[in-house]
């Protein structure tokens, strides 16, 4: 029986991250003895953990095991330094890579660990000879140094966050039980709290958002300076400006919910005034636009991102049809957030998800839980859901903060 020796530090237990470790060591087919665990009996203290992985059998067993180990925050007792090889051309990593996660990772490298910068999933780990930078493939470049395996690697899984526990209250499950108006009370200290701090709180947003007629109330919390950057495709924008134009949205009258007739092309004449203007920027410089979401996300000049998709109308002259560009977009507007919330929209929250490290707070709401599993799923575990109505918990949020 071989045997290799790891360390783990952290919450291990009210993580989860302790029974994480025993059960895929026993999942893969290996065998372990606890060598020391040293438990945190206070809120402030964190847990130690030393434990031995045996396995025998076929040969890569005990690796297998030990590349699970890294992406739940162990490392080996006795690191070596990282294994780096050269790309040998553009787009092309060396076979054996390390593929990063979206936690705060850490590289040995030089005798000691390496923290390494801009870290989201899916990346390449390269060395520019002086930090360890999560680099795409498609921006990986002939000779570039890269990571090469996972023992020397160390990521730091989020643990329970004991100095600010805001949203305690809504675990990372799914539930459309809990009560709404504790989610939005808060929702709107955490706002609150972010704003009175110079922090930044970035907005996901879809067009059921204008659907359900709580654009209005984001528009003000958006005027009254509790958002820092948006992200969204086409649609919401194009709704929104139809509703301002015409009140309608997808044809519907949001006062009557009736439909009006003709009101289906409403979103097409919507980006036609804009297109005749040259902008929304300039149509509000004419005064044809007055009110608004995307009204008052460009009077406050904050950062956004319209990224366009294929079943696109017009689409609007902002909207960016460059999936590669928008992408770069999205990921530089929710550099240094201190929390992202997002609205009712399934594409853009993966999305965001994918682009974003895992210490960012995130709360996603929505009518249909699907879509906080389907983030947890796809690696954003921090993603907490409140189901509901979006419209009404943006109205209800809006009187919670503004009166």
């Amino acid at each position: 029986m071989k045997t290799r020796t790891f360390i783990a530090e952290g919450h291990l237990i009210d993580s989860g991250i302790f029974s994480k470790i025993l059960n895929t060591i026993l999942d893969e087919g290996g065998d372990y003895t606890i060598q020391k665990f040293l438990v945190g009996k206070k809120p402030d203290q964190i847990s130690s953990l030393e434990i031995t992985v045996a396995g025998g059998g076929e040969g890569g067993l005990l690796q297998r095991i030990a590349d699970r180990l890294t992406d739940l925050g162990a490392y080996e007792a006795e690191v070596p330094s990282a294994q780096l090889k050269a790309a040998e051309k553009d787009a092309f990593a060396p076979k054996d890579f390390y593929s990063s996660t979206n936690h705060i990772t850490e590289v040995f490298f030089n005798g000691h660990w390496n923290e390494v910068l801009k870290q989201r999933m899916d990346a390449i780990l390269v060395w520019n000879g002086e930090n360890f930078i999560c680099t795409k493939l498609r921006d990986l470049h002939k000779g570039d140094i890269v990571v090469c395996g996972s023992d020397s690697v160390r990521v730091f899984p989020p643990a329970s966050n004991k100095e600010h526990d805001a949203f305690s209250f809504m675990s990372n499950d799914v539930s459309s039980e809990r009560s709404g108006d504790i989610a939005v009370s808060r929702t709107a200290k955490e706002l609150i709290r972010i704003k009175e701090a110079g922090g930044k709180v970035v907005v996901v947003c879809g067009p059921v958002v204008v659907h359900t007629g709580g654009s209005g109330a984001l528009a003000t919390l958006v005027r009254e300076g509790f958002v820092q950057g948006f992200l969204g495709g086409n649609a919401v924008a194009v709704h929104d400006l139809e509703y301002q134009f015409f009140g309608t949205s997808l044809g519907i009258d949001l006062e009557t919910g009736k439909v009006v007739k003709h009101g289906h092309n409403h979103h097409i004449k919507a980006i036609n005034v804009i297109n005749g203007c040259g902008s929304m920027k300039k149509t509000i410089e004419t005064g044809t636009l007055q009110s608004g979401l995307m009204y008052e996300i460009e009077t406050a000049g904050i950062p956004y991102c319209l990224a366009g998709s294929i079943r696109d109308d017009g689409p609007l002259p902002e909207t960016v049809n460059d999936m590669i560009e928008a992408q770069e977009k999205y990921a530089e507007i929710i550099e240094g957030a201190d929390l992202v919330v997002m609205l009712s929209t399934m594409l853009h929250a993966i999305g965001t998800g994918n682009m974003m490290p895992s210490y960012i707070p995130t709360i996603c709401i929505d009518i249909n839980p699907a879509v906080v599993t389907k983030l947890s799923d796809r690696g954003s575990g921090q993603a907490v859901g409140i189901v509901c109505d979006v419209g009404s918990f943006l109205r209800d949020l809006e009187r919670e903060i503004v009166g």
